[in-house]
């Protein structure tokens, strides 16, 4: 089984996180922030991967440390789990409707982190949560998961919609990234012999 455990310790957050590659997308992530919380319900349940989360972050602050280190720390786990990508897909792609709201997500596990963020929200909160925390956990998770990632709202009006929409895109494209394929069985999906 493709599996990671990440556990982060910084002065202002402590995260614990086990993924599983070839799970069936149950969640248990608590990171007391319950938006994101339902956010990273959403990326586990789409994505088939299996996610647990448990964050402990100064909340005091702000939200900004627990988001971005939990980026950080599912960024990591997803590289560890991955090993050396041999028969995997590498790329994925997705167009989510959600409601009012469309958006794309493209992707490449090709250890390039790069993130391209075309997404706009209509409101500064989605409730307390400040909505341009979603970008900088995908810029984390970008960077630590070396995932080149593109991701385009198409349309929408509701910021609950957008960001949810956003999260479900992702993590379909991750799904049909990470899973094996079977024509290509233990090969390095790349002509450089390295990703």
């Amino acid at each position: 089984m493709r599996k990671a455990t990440v556990s982060r310790k910084t002065a202002e957050t402590g995260i614990e996180v086990e993924i599983g590659l070839d799970g069936s997308g149950r969640y248990d992530c608590q990171t007391g922030i319950g938006f994101f919380d339902h956010m990273l319900d959403q990326l586990a349940r789409h994505s088939l991967i299996d996610i647990t989360v448990r964050a402990a972050g100064d909340l005091h602050v702000d939200d900004h440390h627990t988001v971005e280190d939990t980026g950080i720390a599912l960024g990591q786990a997803l590289v560890q789990a991955l090993g050396d990508k041999k028969g995997i897909r590498r790329y994925g792609h997705f167009r989510l409707a959600m409601d009012d709201t469309q958006v794309a997500a493209a992707l490449d596990l090709s250890a390039r982190p790069y993130l391209v963020w075309n997404v706009d929200f209509p409101s500064a909160k989605i409730g307390t949560f400040d909505t341009e925390l979603v970008r900088e956990f995908f810029q984390a998770l970008s960077t630590h998961g070396g995932i080149t990632l593109h991701v385009d709202r198409i349309h929408g009006i509701n910021s609950h919609h957008i960001a949810e929409a956003s999260f479900k895109a992702v993590a379909r494209a991750l799904r049909e990234a990470v899973e094996p394929d079977p024509r290509m069985a233990g090969v390095l999906p790349s002509t450089k012999g390295a990703l």
